[in-house]
């Protein structure tokens, strides 16, 4: 897999997971439905932000990781400028 790839894919897991952590909020806060449900309600919408944050923090440190990788790999690919002697 190319790294385009893996970060497309990357970014496709993030937005899953922070759709997942607004869902569980929106059932927390504004859902009667979920609210009625009482502790199997609560168990819900925490279960959305749970899974959301376990897709959403690993990928983030994963393209951080990359995008440093990258910029180190571009910094030894520019030439360094000898400082004059004296």
């Amino acid at each position: 897999m190319t790294d385009k790839k893996i970060i497309l894919t990357l970014k496709i897991v993030i937005s899953v997971g922070i759709s997942l952590i607004l869902l569980g909020v929106y059932f927390h806060l504004f859902n009667q439905t979920i609210e009625d449900m009482g502790v199997n309600g609560i168990i819900i919408s925490a279960g959305c932000v749970a899974v959301g944050m376990a897709l959403s923090l690993p990928t983030k440190m994963f393209l951080t990781f990359l995008l440093v990788k990258r910029e180190m790999d571009q910094d030894k690919k520019k030439p360094s400028k000898a400082e004059p002697t004296p």
